[in-house]
């Protein structure tokens, strides 16, 4: 995947004029929420993520065709996808005719506990929105392992999903289970990507698609996790199915109001 004619922080992207009614008319302010959106993309087992279909350990020399491994490729690939969804929500917000704040702040870490959100210490294995402090915080081993495994693709698809989170809370969306939130983020994560495909602000590459399949279904809760238990994130079809709904009709299918 390649992001064009963008830098890190440029917010000030152009719009296609094809997405005032999603977010036209919504509150646009930061919520003063106490907590986080923990886990945003983990795998709530604890354990990596690895392809579908795959055994190999994060780590080990299998890894996409598109021969992604180093850690300034993640990095810059961060970067990018940082950059992008800044100027794609940056032109969302300004169709509306409303004033866009991007996240604060982007966090790696390396241990547990070494940040935290409102008192609670992130764990491993983990890539979160905390909207107390108004940052994305991610365990670089963790997201550097799902790079190698799955693909530059994941990257883009992880910064988007925890960037939603950030759009949530900027638009009061509030829902009684975290389910809802987060195929939600979901289905804003793939508007993102769609979007930006289509304006050509990004350029898939041969296999990326697979690859956010292959994310999506590595991410997904176990099938006996109860929809409506705390933490819940979805099956890995209904992952697949909100996010590719929102790649395939951008905002308007994301349910924003």
């Amino acid at each position: 995947m390649r992001a064009h004619g963008v830098g890190e922080g440029d917010v000030d992207g152009r719009s296609t004029g094809r997405f005032r009614g999603p977010l036209a008319g919504l509150l646009v302010a930061l919520v003063a929420a106490g907590g986080c959106f923990v886990g945003g993309v983990s795998d709530p087992r604890g354990r990596e993520p690895a392809p579908a279909g795959s055994t190999a350990p994060p780590g080990t020399a299998t890894t996409r065709a598109d021969g992604t491994t180093s850690v300034e490729e993640f990095a810059q690939d961060v970067a990018d996808a940082q950059a992008v969804a800044e100027r794609y929500w940056a032109a969302q917000f300004r169709s509306s005719g409303e004033m866009f704040r991007p996240i604060r702040r982007i966090i790696p870490y390396q241990r547990a506990g070494e940040v935290s959100c409102g008192g609670q210490a992130l764990p491993r294995n983990n890539a979160v929105y905390c909207s107390q402090g108004d940052f994305i915080a991610y365990d670089v081993a963790w997201s550097v392992a799902a790079f190698r495994q799955v693909g530059d693709a994941f990257v883009f698809y992880l910064l988007g999903h925890e960037y939603a989170h950030g759009i949530q809370v900027r638009l009061g969306i509030r829902y009684n289970f975290t389910i809802q939130q987060e195929l939600q983020a979901d289905c804003m994560a793939g508007a993102y990507l769609g979007d930006s495909v289509r304006s050509r602000l990004l350029t898939l590459g041969e296999g990326d698609l697979e690859e956010f399949r292959e994310g999506l279904a590595a991410v997904g809760d176990d099938p006996d996790q109860p929809w409506f238990a705390e933490g819940s994130h979805g099956t890995a079809e209904q992952r697949t199915e909100s996010f590719f709904r929102g790649y395939e009709r951008s905002l308007a299918a994301c349910d924003l109001g």
